[in-house]
């Protein structure tokens, strides 16, 4: 077993309470020797007008599990964002993380139809530009623990990337990533207060980190103590209808034999899995009601990665409320922001094994979602 992403991460103390997610000291700063990866949709605009959110999302998504499979399931600091990913690594998984986001983005190209960009950065190189990254680790349940990230690396390394530098090739035509576990059998989550809200605040440049603080800690304080907001997965769990829309997805996700086959072999599994959780007919030790509750509370929809992004299920009214407090932040260069509404949330799930309670479940905006939200953000900014 590799000892760095054990001995770094694995030691980072998990934090309850989202509202303390500014706290610096709950940050450790990655190791010199540690790689940051970085990963994202080249024109994702376009895909998201063409109503291609789901394949956007999976190809996100796919960054993360193919990773983590590479490193068998070792832990290792990563953040989903919608059209792509983030994720620092120890020297000794370095290699591993290079394939597998080499045939990602073939598989993605390939299967997908769309354009992933990679990169692996140093933090050498990151802390020779003046950023730097620091890792904590939010617990939103007590069955894993995701990682937020801060002090400017992540963006330095997501602008290197987009300029050319670190480059990771896709890997030969035919490769693919092991991708088990990934899947979006689901259907949409339609708001249940008025609104889905897409929220992406990132630093000002040169804004005065305390008042950065600040405004982030007011935001979240305002949210979380008011009944007009909340996580955009209902109590129940998402809903699930059978042949899942993700259908296409999962069986393209699949190694090996023709895609008709992996298509005929997809659909028997979800129709079994599909009667399982209908039903809630437990099968050995996995029991589907306790299954939803933990799709329930490992719903990732709230993240800090040098700034800070939320899917929300809120009224209009409190989303109104979000905007003037962003505006007025940025008026006073605090901030720079962006906001989307949309009538529903989406979900893309990375379950290794359904008999373990980590399993991790993104959460997106369904009609454009983090990619709408940061277009806004670049339109206001211009």
């Amino acid at each position: 077993m590799t000892g760095g992403s054990e001995i770094f991460y694995g030691g980072i103390p998990v934090f309850r309470g989202f509202a303390k997610l500014m706290d610096p000291a709950l940050y450790a700063p990655l190791p010199d020797d540690w790689t940051v990866g970085v990963a994202d949709i080249v024109e994702s605009t376009k895909a998201i007008a063409a109503q291609r959110y789901k394949a956007v999302n999976m190809a996100g998504a796919a960054v993360v599990a193919a990773v983590t499979n590479a490193l068998e399931g070792r832990e290792f600091p990563f953040v989903f964002g919608g059209d792509g990913a983030s994720f620092a690594v120890a020297p000794a998984d370095l290699d591993k993380a290079r394939e597998a986001l080499a045939a990602t983005a073939r598989w993605v190209h390939d299967d997908l139809d769309l354009v992933l960009r990679v990169a692996l950065v140093p933090m050498a190189a990151i802390r020779a530009a003046g950023a730097d990254v620091r890792v904590a680790r939010f617990g939103p349940s007590a069955n894993l623990s995701y990682a937020m990230f801060s002090g400017g690396g992540l963006a330095y390394a997501d602008a290197a990337m987009k300029r050319g530098a670190f480059a990771v090739d896709p890997a030969p035509q035919g490769t693919q990533p092991d991708l088990s576990g990934l899947s979006c059998r689901f259907e949409v989550m339609p708001s249940a207060r008025g609104v889905i809200l897409s929220v992406l605040v990132l630093p000002a440049k040169n804004a005065d980190p305390a008042s950065f603080r600040k405004v982030i800690e007011d935001i979240v304080v305002r949210i979380e103590k008011s009944p007009d907001a909340g996580r955009p997965v209902p109590a129940s769990g998402p809903p699930l209808h059978w042949p899942p829309q993700g259908m296409e997805y999962e069986a393209r996700a699949r190694r090996g034999g023709p895609l008709a086959l992996r298509r005929a072999t997809v659909l028997a599994f979800t129709l079994w899995a599909y009667t399982l959780m209908r039903f809630n007919i437990p099968v050995g030790k996995f029991a589907p009601k306790r299954y939803l509750q933990q799709v329930v509370e490992n719903s990732d929809f709230r993240k800090f990665d040098d700034g800070l992004r939320m899917i929300l299920d809120c009224t209009p009214e409190l989303a109104a409320d979000i905007e003037q407090r962003l505006a007025a932040a940025a008026a006073q260069g605090i901030v720079r922001y962006g906001l989307h509404e949309q009538d529903a949330a989406m979900m893309t799930c990375f379950t290794p094994s359904v008999m373990r309670a980590d399993h991790v479940h993104f959460i997106d905006g369904a009609r454009g979602g983090y990619a709408s939200a940061a277009t806004v953000l670049k339109a206001r900014a211009a």
